[in-house]
């Protein structure tokens, strides 16, 4: 008897053996009546599956091809039947909760516009026609236009993959740029006037002051904040411990996910005496009220990102400047090290978790600019000019190429000539 085990994909086992399989249902024969049933451990390559997601690829492949061979009818499936069946469930399979739920809205636009054509009768002209609708008629950013529309491709990608489709006719149309966007954050100034505005004795509103001074002082990304507990944090070595991102759906449904958003992102980043001293205070206010946990929480349960963005903006109206998001108080964080004391790159890299340096400036080296300037300013005078007093090259030629110096310096700048002993 063998034992197996199921996997997230359908049709997808692993055997006691460790080794994985895919079993797929192809109806009844005509002739015998009996189910016809296909087992496969191996791919067409002869070699063993390495992943489910790869079985499943070969297990809905050899399904549709039998289907296509056999004349099925439901082999020219609608593009809804195919996004629900085959597509969303192998995505949502594949990606954490938090992308997936991110998506489904997308997912409908998707489903709203190609529903009911026939997943083979979808052509390059229609295609044409949605990413110019996106770009010009459906009032979304650039950016969302950008994501819907690579969302249509990649499932077009899948639909031939597991061989639905021969083509992706959709990459015979341009993709659509993401775009550059501007996001807006709080400089130096503007935070200062946004704290100004919360009155600390208040216990919600000194939770709503940590929460903001822990993000714009420590650049850490809003999931990350939001799953900082106190074991997380070492106050006598000022270390914060960065390890965990919180994926929440409320107060009492979440989770704690024991990595960040790369692998790189797991990292400790030494904090200032200023933080320090303002997390032990709220340490201190925290265990009067029975919080021992979480840092960024005023009744020990996780706090809901919306109630990070509510706080953002209710503050930042208070204080006359302009509502960022709350991912911008990260932003707000590099901009802070390079305008006040211009960090290295390495250096802001390594505290955000970025996997290379690469990374920090494909999105911060435009906030370098400035220090262009001051190099040119501390150039400005730093090399000692004292020309010779006579040349001490032997040259026969040109007059004009003899004295090639003559009237570069003025007068003034040379060393007089009783000066010299």
């Amino acid at each position: 008897m063998i034992i197996m085990a199921t996997t997230k994909y359908p049709g997808v086992y692993t055997g006691n053996d460790g080794r994985i399989f895919y079993r797929v249902e192809l109806g009844t024969d005509k002739v015998t009546g009996k189910r016809i049933q296909k087992t496969k451990r191996r791919s067409k390559q002869g070699q063993p599956f390495r992943s489910a997601h790869e079985a499943y690829k070969e297990l809905m492949a050899v399904k549709n091809q039998y289907l296509e061979q056999r004349g099925y009818a439901n082999y020219r499936i609608s593009y809804r039947t195919f996004m629900h069946d085959n597509y969303i469930p192998s995505y949502k399979a594949d990606v954490e909760k938090s992308t997936y739920s991110s998506r489904k809205s997308v997912f409908e636009h998707l489903v709203d516009r190609f529903g009911d054509t026939t997943l083979r009768d979808i052509t390059v002209l229609q295609c044409e026609q949605f990413r110019s609708y996106l770009l010009s008629d459906s009032g979304y950013s650039q950016g969302f236009s950008h994501l819907v529309y690579g969302s249509f491709r990649k499932s077009l990608d899948y639909a031939v993959q597991v061989g639905f489709l021969s083509e992706n006719v959709s990459k015979k149309t341009k993709s659509v740029a993401k775009g550059k966007s501007q996001v807006p954050i709080w400089t130096k100034s503007e935070f200062e006037q946004v704290i100004s505005k919360i009155y600390l004795p208040n216990y919600y509103e000194h939770f709503c002051f940590v929460m903001l001074w822990v993000y714009f002082m420590t650049g850490c990304r809003v999931g990350e904040g939001l799953a900082l507990q106190w074991s997380d944090v070492d106050l006598k070595r000022q270390k914060l411990k960065i390890h965990r991102t919180l994926d929440i759906r409320n107060k009492m449904d979440y989770d704690l996910k024991p990595y960040t958003k790369t692998e790189s992102g797991m990292r400790t980043i030494s904090i200032d005496g200023d933080t320090c001293s303002i997390l032990s205070e709220w340490q201190r206010i925290q265990r009067k009220r029975g919080v021992k946990h979480f840092v960024i929480s005023y009744d020990d349960t996780p706090t809901i990102r919306s109630s990070v963005q509510n706080i953002i903006r209710r503050y930042a109206d208070m204080a006359g400047v302009p509502r960022i998001q709350a991912k911008a108080l990260r932003h707000s964080h590099v901009s802070y090290l390079i305008n006040e004391f211009n960090i290295d790159v390495l250096s802001i890299s390594q505290r955000l978790g970025h996997s290379s340096p690469d990374i920090t400036l494909k999105y911060y080296a435009h906030l370098w600019r400035g220090s262009n300037e001051k190099v040119a300013e501390q150039l400005t005078g730093s090399i000692n000019v004292i020309p010779a007093k006579r040349s001490s090259l032997s040259f026969t030629g040109n007059q004009a190429v003899k004295n090639p110096m003559q009237g570069l310096f003025p007068t003034s700048s040379l060393p007089d000539k009783d000066s010299v002993g």
